[in-house]
């Protein structure tokens, strides 16, 4: 796997609890290893970087770092990134090597950067733990199979909309 660098997105849920999961993931050593070490040594005010861990000293293997899409203006914003959505990206890491979308025998050489969407007035704890669960997986998944493929995303995207644009 020289140079390996894998794209993966998903949308999962509905109204405030919505998650919206990016994730590139590579090699430690290269591009996406490079990536997830500015993650971590580049903290700015309300874009905390941190850690997926399943709980305090139980971190996801390949190592995942989470970059908040928005910005935390609040300790109950940091709460619902720093909780149920920490651990969701964790467990959802975890049961990708588990279900072997991951390869077990590489999750020490590579590394994910995954970004994280919580919107400011979300509030349901579980719902934000559930979505963010299944898109985490749905993205991974996605990254690791290459889908969709050009031909699927040429054929839908003059018939399809963003459910964000507004109009």
């Amino acid at each position: 796997m020289v140079n390996l660098l894998l794209v993966g997105e998903a949308l999962v849920g509905e109204g405030n609890e919505v998650a919206h999961i990016d994730v590139i993931i590579g090699e430690k050593s290269g591009p996406v290893g490079y990536a997830f070490s500015i993650a971590l040594a580049d903290q700015k005010a309300g874009h905390t970087n941190l850690l997926a861990i399943v709980a305090p000293n139980l971190p996801a293997k390949p190592s995942t770092v989470i970059i908040p899409k928005v910005t935390m203006k609040n300790l109950k914003q940091a709460e619902l990134m720093f909780g149920p959505a920490q651990e969701a990206v964790a467990r959802g890491v975890l049961e990708s090597v588990k279900e072997g979308v991951i390869p077990k025998g590489k999750v020490e050489d590579l590394c994910i950067v995954c970004s994280v969407f919580i919107h400011p007035l979300a509030s349901d704890k579980k719902k934000i733990y559930e979505y963010n669960l299944l898109a985490v997986k749905e993205a991974i998944k996605r990254a690791f199979s290459k889908q969709p493929t050009i031909d699927e995303i040429l054929s839908k995207m003059d018939t399809v909309k963003h459910p964000f644009r507004g109009f």
